[in-house]
């Protein structure tokens, strides 16, 4: 549904680090009206934490500046019914200290693991928090995703989204540089919701960025074994003790890895007899190219999701972890109730000369892209 629209834009004036008030209202087209609609709904460690409705008029994305978290997508299914398809906490608050799994969050500095919670760059070794066994996960004990982040409501042509921008001081979990990233967070008018990273730093450093929501296409009315998935990927890099990637380079076609062509989830869950935590190489190499990577489908909603990256890898995790957990509308989350396609740099790349190099030096811009795009089959 490409519409060129105006845009209504509402934005609740809030003190502290929310972005000044603004109501513009003009002539809307009757298919359809973008929207925005922030509050405040609590403070952490002194910082407002605001609350973002994004509407296109067919589907809405709930998001917070507490983490960059993606807190509901709402979407339709073949028959126009509204659901939510991420699993998620009942209130914005309750993020700050039940959220484990990283639901919706914004990750980094550095997404998925680095082994022996270290690395070298140029000669100098950097030790870095431990917080997975001996590894460093998701960047450490406190992440950019419980990070307040200073947010700022915008518009487009086509598009409403929330900017925000988080500075990590040198040294924070143990990373060298000052980092200044900025994430845009935008939903479209044509079903799309669209996010960048952009990282800079004054130091040598390492970088990976994404975003960590759990889908479930269904509206959550049970597992994801009668999900489809594609992910255009031929190879995997495969880990070892700790999930830390062995620096093998292995193709899967013919494995119960091989998602090449469209699979049941749940069948290829059962071929390969535990769930899914794995790296998928949807490029060899660094690029700026905006890469479909994968397609999932349900079914018996007809609800679709591509998923698109300008990064060399995909982790998919199928929730293995999440047991007996307490979700949002009364549900509670079990394994396997869940998809995760985190797209980012390879795991333990710091510590692999192999792999994409996901280094960042001071006059280079971190640029990450990726876009999740939203339809029905009927």
């Amino acid at each position: 549904m490409n519409l060129k629209l105006k845009i209504v834009l509402l934005a609740i004036l809030i003190s502290g680090t929310a972005c000044q008030s603004q109501t513009k209202s003009t002539v809307i087209q009757e298919e359809v009206s973008l929207t925005i609609k922030g509050e405040k709904v609590d403070t952490w460690e002194g910082q407002d934490v605001l609350h973002y409705t994004l509407d296109n008029g067919a589907m809405q994305v709930e998001m917070t500046n507490y983490g960059g978290i993606i807190s509901r997508i709402i979407t339709p299914d073949k028959e126009g019914k509204l659901e939510n398809v991420v699993l998620a906490l009942e209130n914005i608050s309750d993020y700050f200290t039940k959220n484990g799994p990283y639901l919706g969050a914004a990750v980094g500095r550095y997404a998925n693991r680095i082994g022996t919670a270290s690395f070298t760059l140029d000669g100098e070794t950097f030790a870095i928090t431990k917080n997975n066994g001996e590894n460093t996960l998701h960047g450490g004990s406190k992440g950019f995703g419980v990070k307040v982040w200073t947010p700022e409501v915008y518009k487009t042509d086509n598009s409403v989204g929330v900017k925000m921008t988080y500075f990590s001081k040198d040294g924070e979990e143990g990373f060298p540089g000052n980092l200044e990233t900025t994430l845009w967070m935008e939903l479209t008018s044509s079903n799309e919701l669209k996010l960048r990273f952009e990282s800079t730093t004054d130091k040598k450093t390492v970088v990976s960025l994404t975003n960590h929501s759990y889908f479930n296409l269904s509206g959550i009315t049970g597992d994801i074994r009668d999900h489809e998935l594609q992910i255009f990927a031929d190879a995997i890099t495969p880990g070892g003790p700790g999930q830390i990637p062995t620096g093998e380079i292995k193709l899967i076609a013919g494995t119960p890895f091989d998602f090449q062509t469209p699979k049941n989830l749940g069948a290829q869950l059962d071929a390969l007899g535990e769930g899914f935590d794995h790296n998928y190489v949807t490029k060899r190499e660094n690029s700026s190219e905006l890469k479909k990577i994968a397609i999932v489908k349900h079914p018996e909603s007809g609800r679709v999701m591509e998923v698109y990256s300008t990064a060399p890898g995909v982790q998919l995790y199928t929730a293995n972890h999440v047991r007996n957990f307490a979700g949002a509308d009364g549900k509670t989350y079990q394994p396997h109730y869940a998809f995760c396609l985190e797209p980012e740099a390879w795991p333990d790349s710091p510590n692999k000369k192999n792999f994409p190099s996901a280094s960042l030096s001071p006059g280079e811009k971190y640029v990450h892209e990726i876009v999740y795009s939203f339809g029905v089959e009927k």
